[in-house]
């Protein structure tokens, strides 16, 4: 982000889209954020509090993957009175977003159709052979083909 002509770091900032002191730091830094390399974090800030339950998830899930993990939270919960609280239940459900794209069964994949009226033209193929058409009193044993643009 540049600093605008008329040296108002607030007008820029809000130009940019972003928040005031945000766009102070940037300015300060002399570098744009792509610029800064922030490097991501692969370590752990806490401590995994479904570990000691995760074989038992990981068992649920295998054998119904169509659990969800708040159905999965509550049993828990049930299971063990007091050991999760209720903030916790977005951390498992991200540890269970996880395991699904990692190791969790194959998804069907399929390519959605959609039809958008008067941008597409409709296509009808007839075989002819199987109607008995007669030109001239001859069988035409070609394919017919016939198109209208769509309403």
């Amino acid at each position: 982000m540049e600093k605008t002509r008329h040296g108002k770091t607030g007008l820029a900032s809000m130009r940019a889209g972003v928040d005031r002191k945000t766009g102070r730091k940037y300015i300060r830094l002399g570098q744009l954020p792509s610029e800064l390399g922030v490097k991501e974090r692969l370590y752990r800030t806490r401590e995994d509090v479904f570990a000691g339950d995760w074989p038992i998830i990981e068992k649920m899930l295998t054998d119904a993957p169509e659990l969800e993990a708040k159905t999965i939270f509550d049993w828990m919960n049930e299971e063990a009175p007091g050991k999760y609280e209720p903030g916790q239940l977005r951390t498992l459900q991200r540890r269970i977003h996880r395991w699904r794209v990692t190791e969790g069964p194959e998804r069907e994949v399929f390519f959605g159709q959609e039809h958008r009226p008067g941008e597409a033209m409709q296509m009808d193929f007839t075989h002819c052979d199987k109607l008995n058409v007669t030109i001239a009193g001859e069988l035409f044993p070609g394919i017919l083909h016939g198109a209208r643009r769509s309403k």
